[in-house]
Parts: C-alpha cells; sequence; structure tokens
C-alpha cells in the first residue's frame, strides 16, 4: 500500500480457536466433516473408531485414500487452507478438518502417506495447549514414541491414506469423573448416532453411484448399512417425473435436479421392521419434506423450506433436491455443511411440484391411491392459449385438492371428486381429477 501507513493486525490466535470451537457441530456431523476430506481423497474403505479409555479416551478415523505429503499436511492443518476446491469436491471454506477436530477435542492429530512405493509417512498435531501457551498459530510434530501415531503408522503400512486422531476429549467427556461409566454410556451413545448419521448423510456414497464401487464404511468395527429416505427397494414406493430448474447465480445459471417419492403406507411396506427402520431418526413426520444434496452428500433433511408445514397427512412425502457446489452461494450453505437456505427464486418454483407430491401422499395415508396428479396434455396443434387454459385448470384442480386437504375436508373433498367424475366428467379431466 505504497504512500500509507499500515498496522499488521492479525488474529489473537488463542482467542480465535475459542471462538471457531463454537460454530455448531455436533459429534456426529463433526465426524462427518472429516468423512468428507476421505471422500475427496478417493477413499474407498473409511473405519471409525471411539475408543474409551478414561481421559485418554480417543477417537480415530482411518482412509485409504489419496494421502498427503509433508507440505500439504501442513497446508491441512492451515486455518483457512490454501487450496481452491473444484465442482463436485465436498469441500468449502478450507476449515472443517480444524473446526470439526476442535469442537470436540484439544489435540488432533493427523497421520500420512501418500505414495504407494515409498513407506514414507508424515505426521502433524495441532495441540490447543501449545496454541494457547504461545498465542500463535502453530503445528509441531508429534512424539515418534507416542502410542497412537505408532499405530497409525503400522495401519498405513500397506498403501495410502490418512489417520485423523483426536484426545483430549474435553467437548465429549465430562469434566468430573471421565472414567467412569457415564462417560463410557455418553462414549457408546455417541458412536450408535455417528453410526446412524453417516448411514444416512453418505447413502449414496455407500451404495455406490456414478459407476463407482460402493464405499465401505464402518464404525467400531460395524460395517455400516446406507439409510436410503426414499426406500428405493420397496416394491409400493412410487416417484414422479423429475424436474430440473436453472437457478440464476454470478456469471450465469446453475442447475438444480428434483426427484420426488411417496413412500408405502406401514400395511404396504415389505415388513413393519423396514416401515420402522425408514421413518428415521426424526421419525415419520419431522422426516417428511426435502432431502437437499450437495455433490450427492446429504446435507439438510426434513420439513418443507418454508413452502408449506409439517402435516401426519403428508408424512408419506420425500422429495430429493440436489445443487453441485458451484451453487453455494445461492444456498448460502454454512461452515459445518448442515444447513442450506433455498433460493427465493427456487422456493416460488417449488411449490406446484412439492403441493403436487403432498397430494399424492395424503391419497396414500388414506389408502386411496389414485393417478398422479398432472395437466392434461393439449393437442399439440391447440394454440398456445387453449395450452396455457389447459394448464391453468389442472393447476386449479390441484389447488382445490390442497385446500381441501389443508382444511381437514378430505372426505368430503372425495364425494365432491366422484360427483364430478360421474356429472362432468369433461369438468374432471380438466382439473387433473380423473383417475
Amino acid at each position: 500500500m505504497p504512500g500509507r501507513a499500515w498496522y499488521d493486525v492479525a488474529p489473537s490466535a488463542a482467542r480465535l480457536t475459542g471462538s471457531l470451537r463454537d460454530i455448531g457441530y455436533e459429534f456426529p456431523t463433526a465426524v462427518a466433516d472429516i468423512v468428507d476430506n476421505s471422500v475427496a481423497a478417493g477413499a474407498t474403505r473409511i473405519d471409525v473408531t471411539v475408543e474409551f479409555d478414561g481421559e485418554d479416551s480417543r477417537v480415530v478415523i482411518a482412509d485409504d485414500g489419496d494421502g498427503m505429503s509433508a507440505g500439504q499436511l501442513t497446508e491441512a492443518l492451515r486455518f483457512g487452507t490454501r487450496r481452491s476446491y473444484r465442482r463436485g469436491e465436498l469441500g468449502r471454506y478450507g476449515l472443517g478438518l480444524k473446526t470439526a477436530s476442535l469442537s470436540q477435542c484439544r489435540m488432533l492429530t493427523v497421520i500420512s502417506r501418500s505414495s504407494r512405493s515409498v513407506a514414507r509417512m508424515s505426521a502433524r498435531q495441532l495441540d490447543l495447549d501449545l496454541v494457547e501457551e504461545w498465542d500463535q498459530w502453530v503445528v509441531v510434530d508429534p512424539s515418534p514414541q507416542d502410542p497412537v501415531v505408532r499405530s497409525a503408522r503400522q495401519g498405513l503400512a500397506e498403501g495410502t491414506g490418512t489417520v485423523v486422531v483426536w484426545q483430549a476429549l474435553d467437548r465429549v467427556l465430562p469434566e468430573k469423573r471421565p472414567s467412569g461409566g457415564w462417560a463410557r454410556r455418553r462414549l457408546e451413545t455417541l458412536a450408535a448416532r455417528t453410526s446412524d448419521h453417516l448411514s444416512m448423510v453418505f447413502h449414496r456414497f455407500l451404495e455406490g453411484s456414478d459407476g463407482l464401487a460402493p464405499l465401505v464404511m464402518s464404525v467400531n468395527g460395524q460395517k455400516l448399512r446406507p439409510w436410503n429416505p426414499f426406500a428405493p427397494q420397496e416394491p409400493h414406493t412410487s416417484e414422479l417425473p423429475r424436474q430440473q430448474f436453472e437457478i440464476e447465480m454470478a456469471g450465469g445459471v446453475g442447475l438444480v435436479h428434483l426427484r420426488r417419492f411417496v413412500l408405502p403406507p406401514r400395511d404396504r411396506f415389505t415388513s413393519a421392521a423396514e416401515f420402522e427402520r425408514h421413518s428415521g431418526p426424526l421419525n415419520w413426520n419431522r422426516q417428511q419434506g426435502l432431502y437437499v444434496y450437495r455433490a450427492n452428500r446429504l446435507v439438510q433433511w426434513g420439513g418443507w423450506g418454508g413452502i408449506r408445514g409439517i402435516d401426519e397427512h403428508t408424512k408419506l412425502a420425500r422429495a430429493a433436491l440436489d445443487f453441485d457446489n458451484d451453487l453455494d452461494t445461492a444456498f448460502n450453505i454454512n461452515v459445518a455443511k448442515m444447513r442450506v437456505s433455498l433460493p427465493a427464486q427456487l422456493r416460488q418454483i417449488l411449490e406446484a411440484p412439492v403441493n403436487e407430491l403432498c397430494v399424492l401422499a395424503n391419497d396414500a395415508y388414506r389408502r386411496a391411491p389414485r393417478g398422479s396428479v398432472r395437466p392434461v396434455p393439449a393437442d399439440v396443434n391447440a394454440s398456445p392459449e387453449v395450452r396455457a387454459a389447459t394448464h391453468a385448470a389442472a393447476t386449479a384442480g390441484l389447488a382445490l385438492r390442497m385446500a381441501a386437504m389443508q382444511a381437514d375436508q378430505w372426505v368430503a373433498w372425495e364425494r365432491i371428486e366422484e360427483t364430478l367424475r360421474a356429472q362432468s366428467p369433461e369438468v374432471a379431466q380438466l382439473l387433473g381429477l380423473d383417475r
């Protein structure tokens, strides 16, 4: 800045790291953020171990991905990593490894190997006690005699990969009696919740997608089974036609894809156990709604994003909304990758397809299945005015059905539909009410 005085006002490392610990991670979401890095590194296997050992309890997340060189590892532990993210990558701000880890622990150790032919490994440690003592952004080489480091090196002896270790779990273990039975049970509970969370958030990777082999993931030695919210293996799950929308953004437009599903009611699931399993961690009512995916990774689920409210009669309705990381700004994704905001233009576009889905889910809930509600196509030779009028009539029929459902007058509405179909079939067809 020629001709102007300037001053270095670098933030206090001790104070800022304390603030960054409170971004808002829970234990399962913090683990998921580390798993993002493993997926981005091309891992085919990821093992999470939550090990209780009193004050020495630890969490280990190991993968067989590409690994990092010594320089890459040091850079990875920088707050605000100096790297860009390609389209389709799960990273965003260059903070996840640090903020997710330190939200749960005071000591983060990373051991990595990037060469398949040379068994050279690098290790770095970020210790909050040292950061606070020196008030500097520093990482150190951990002691090679540290049992954690030795164990990680043994695990990487056969090939590339990275091992992330959390120690000094001050945000996880109780300050008093960290070796007690309550502390042990807490870690067991957190491990179970983490299994459920990872099975849901990464279900597409666990199932295998885009021609890739399924990712193998385990928690405490138990292989995870993907939890797909749309129950595609159930023969009575129905899917509406897929839709695609364009969202304006700086420099052009981005694409958003919508898939809508109506799950079967209890008596049409293959078993009561599968019905209960698909109720999800929030249970049926709160699991209805939009499932928002960023680069195939689930980032938000449940609820209708302000389009409509949750209703017992529409609990079988679920929809997948997909966008890639080029639309991050439009969706206002947060650091922890747990929350997005639907762009205003998209929310308006989604009203009609969401209402259509909810009408069909209401039918399924009341065990009165019907064909999909859709505009009756006008004659291809019809004028634009006629086609527009046909679409408007079908939209009006959908609005009438939604109003009957929301007013809790569905039984009366069914009688009205039956009367229309009997006495005025042409009107019923125009309104999209024909079976």
